[in-house]
């Protein structure tokens, strides 16, 4: 058996999210003195070149992320432990829930000594009152979580409720819990930009019900009775997830004027230099990144007083917060940024603050190298360069 070597192995369950979300993560590991590999299913081409680029050795797995086939679960752990069998790394870190759930199981059959999970979202199994056939499927996700959770050394949340939820629910110790403050955001690619003049709300995101999209079009609806000339932006699209939406509903939005849809975005920045405010009226979040982008930008931001969200926004001072499915109080927040447009830049300048203070990117890495044990004296900006920002979107 070969040496354990210094390696740091990454797995994602969604290959672009290594660039879009990790990007200067690995850039701290490798600045460090670490070799990075990163698995991941689907690994294109274009993503392939930008992470060799990076000095990342990339591994191709075949995962289904939204699947419930248990075998080809089984295979794709299976093929995870034979990776790591042979490169042996000294540091395993995964997010999203199948690569942390069977990631953290492969890690600790191929006995790397430290196994991170990092907890980005919990999704329909914690968001949705699910009955039937469903409500076994979150039964046993709940109990894979615990298996896997138990097997992982360190367990990091982007947000106390869900270390609070995952705690009560007995799925982790809570002497193995840490906490970061979501993903970061680089303050040096989402520079503050001007305010338009008119009233343009954006949102953001998979067209999930979770995610609040129905909401939102209400809100657009009942805005626009009272003040026709608001502009409702919705960039995003249609996921295989549980909870999306179908492609009439969509239609049906677009065709009578309600929102303007944008598509899937490959860079974020120009629908929020159009925009006046950002919203999401998600249900439950671990930190949501599309926000912090906004803040970054000097947006103020509508979002829900749910977990995740809920960090990002201190009510009255860069935006506001609503109760979760509340259309009408969604409405009336989107109504006063209207009837009083100072607002907007007095909030924006405010949201850039937060960010800044404790969102920066460079910050929360720091953290998360910190609870890996890796102390660094890495000045944040050395590992900025322009060419490795160019607007690629992950799952969102």
């Amino acid at each position: 058996m070969k040496p354990r070597s210094n390696i740091v192995f990454i797995s994602a369950s969604y290959a672009p999210s290594l660039l879009n979300f990790r990007r200067e993560l690995i850039v701290s590991f490798i600045d460090n003195g670490y070799k990075v590999h990163a698995a991941a299913p689907k690994v294109d081409d274009d993503i392939k070149v930008k992470l060799d680029a990076l000095g990342v050795v990339v591994h191709e797995v075949y995962m289904q992320r939204t699947g419930l086939n248990p075998l080809i679960d089984i295979m794709y752990c299976w093929s995870l432990v034979r990776i790591l069998r042979d490169i042996r790394p000294s540091i395993f870190l995964a997010y999203t829930i199948k690569p942390v759930i069977y990631g953290s199981f492969a890690a600790f059959i191929a006995k790397i000594p430290t196994r991170f999970a990092l907890i980005t979202g919990l999704g329909f199994a914690f968001t949705s009152k699910v009955t039937g056939l469903k409500r076994l499927i979150v039964s046993i996700s709940r109990k894979l979580y615990k298996a896997a959770l138990s097997r992982s050394t360190h367990v990091l949340f982007q947000n106390p409720d869900d270390r609070q939820l995952f705690t009560e629910l007995g799925l982790v110790n809570i002497k193995k819990c840490g906490l970061i403050n979501g993903s970061g955001v680089d303050l040096q690619h989402y520079q503050a930009a001007p305010l338009p003049s008119n009233s343009v709300f954006l949102f953001i995101g998979r067209l999930l019900a979770d995610k609040g999209i129905r909401e939102f079009a209400s809100a657009a609806r009942i805005v626009k009775e009272s003040n026709p000339q608001a502009r409702f932006l919705v960039a995003g699209w249609i996921d295989t997830n549980p909870t999306a939406i179908d492609q009439t509903e969509l239609e049906e939005w677009i065709n009578s004027g309600t929102i303007e849809f944008l598509g899937k975005l490959s860079d974020v920045r120009p629908a929020i230099r159009e925009c006046s405010v950002y919203v999401l009226p998600s249900y439950r979040e671990g930190t949501p990144r599309t926000v912090l982008e906004a803040m970054a930008m000097g947006r103020p931001v509508i979002t829900t007083d749910a977990p995740g969200c809920r960090e990002t926004v201190i009510d009255g001072r860069n935006g506001y917060l609503v109760p979760v499915k509340a259309v009408d109080e969604l409405a009336e927040a989107m109504t006063r940024f209207i009837d009083n447009p100072a607002l907007r830049a007095t909030m924006g300048q405010e949201s850039r603050l937060i960010v800044n203070d404790k969102y920066d990117v460079h910050k929360v890495n720091r953290s998360i190298m910190q609870q890996l044990g890796i102390e660094t004296d890495v000045k944040p900006v050395s590992s900025y360069s322009p060419q490795r920002h160019r607007g690629h979107r992950e799952k969102i």
